[in-house]
């Protein structure tokens, strides 16, 4: 068994950047044998974004078995739930998430219920894409999931109220007023998960008829995105940015933004985000030939994925 890591991790390590940084096309056979478990949780991120889900799916389990460490075993269980989700698994993703927020928010409760130690007030250390996740990342991860399974059957309450329950977590982790940036520094706290947190805001808007917020929260996450390292958030919160425009009234601005990340996505190997878009593209088309062109996108991404071990759930299944 390997021990939980205790060394601090640099910034943009191979497997960090494999699952968080420009290179999302990069495959599992170029990156290395893992050395810890945090780098077979990056490697397994980078395995499910471009759609590899039996290697993710192995990847994961690897980890599980290799660490005793709650935030690693959260991280691995939320990963798994996202995994499911994607393919429409929203009831069976829950379960995963449930055990990932099980695991960490008991003691993430328990600290931010003890006073500040002497001396650390005003004190933050900004964690980034790059950085070693803690037990407040891990617990954000859990939220944000159990919200978009909630949101993926239905309940779109349940999921805001998740999602206000992270964002009061992740504010309570930034201790400047507006719980956003490092003071002083203009750095972002935890932008992955203020970028996934954006993500299922907008969906839940969307799912709910409410155009105009979907777009603000599109646009944040965009805007976070683009600041970071993360080429498949920026190309996912571009994809939800054109769902959002569509909804608003702006068609052709989500058509044309549409056809960006499609390009986007063939050039960095995003299968599943490529299939979202060719599904979002079949309902923007203008013409019949557009749209028998993202139809046959779609179909061929849904092949690949099968392929590669992702099982879709059909509706009525």
């Amino acid at each position: 068994m390997i021990d939980p890591v205790t060394r601090p991790v640099p910034v943009f390590s191979a497997f960090a950047d494999a699952a968080f940084g420009p290179r999302p096309d990069r495959s599992a056979a170029e990156l290395p044998e893992p050395s810890d478990p945090l780098e077979m949780w990056w490697r397994a991120v980078a395995l499910g974004g471009a759609g590899h889900y039996a290697a993710g799916r192995t990847a994961l389990r690897r980890l599980s078995a290799a660490t005793t460490d709650p935030v690693l075993l959260s991280l691995a269980a939320s990963t798994r739930g996202s995994l499911l989700r994607q393919l429409g698994w929203h009831e069976r993703a829950a379960g995963y998430d449930g055990q990932a927020a099980a695991l960490v928010l008991p003691a993430v409760a328990a600290a931010a219920a003890r006073p500040p130690h002497p001396g650390s007030e005003g004190t933050v250390a900004p964690v980034g894409y790059g950085d070693r996740p803690d037990a407040v990342d891990a617990a954000a991860d859990a939220l944000i999931g159990l919200a978009a399974d909630a949101l993926g059957v239905g309940r779109t309450a349940l999921s805001a109220r998740l999602l206000d329950r992270c964002t009061a977590l992740l504010d309570r982790a930034a201790p400047d007023p507006g719980g956003y940036t490092a003071l002083g520094t203009g750095v972002t706290q935890r932008p992955r998960a203020r970028v996934r947190l954006h993500w299922v805001r907008a969906e839940t808007a969307l799912a709910d008829g409410r155009g105009t917020p979907a777009l603000a929260e599109a646009d944040a996450a965009l805007t976070l995105a683009e600041q970071g390292p993360s080429a498949r958030h920026r190309v996912k919160s571009r994809l939800l940015f054109a769902a959002a425009a569509s909804a608003t009234g702006q068609p052709d601005r989500a058509r044309a933004l549409a056809d960006r990340i499609d390009e986007e996505c063939r050039a960095a190997g995003l299968v599943p985000l490529r299939w979202a878009c060719a599904m979002l593209r079949g309902g923007l088309a203008a013409t019949s030939g557009d749209r028998d062109t993202a139809t046959s996108d779609a179909a061929a991404c849904r092949a690949v994925i099968s392929r590669r071990g992702g099982l879709f759930r059909d509706v009525g299944r």
